[in-house]
């Protein structure tokens, strides 16, 4: 499985969002710190989940950070975080 897959499947499974985009950007960051050749180091994730109603900005992040533990420690060097609760624009 992808890191990509994985993330996608921890965080659907972890938020059960409305909706979830999981983009690679590492192509972007070739020859900056943590690319790795073959990529799967710099992700960006949108995110839309009722989890993250009433929570702050801090709360939501630790969240994901939770949730993506294993690959955080791991292969993923970046991750960049659009995180909401339904309704929030």
């Amino acid at each position: 499985m992808s890191t990509k897959d994985a993330i996608t499947k921890k965080l659907r499974e972890a938020f059960s969002p409305e909706s979830l985009e999981v983009q690679d950007e590492s192509h972007l960051h070739e020859g900056h710190a943590g690319h790795r050749p073959g990529g799967e180091t710099h992700f960006r994730v949108h995110i839309v989940s009722p989890a993250f109603s009433g929570k702050s900005r801090v709360e939501r992040h630790r969240m994901i950070n939770a949730a993506l533990a294993a690959e955080l420690a791991g292969s993923v060097h970046a991750l960049a975080l659009q995180i909401k609760a339904p309704g929030e624009g």
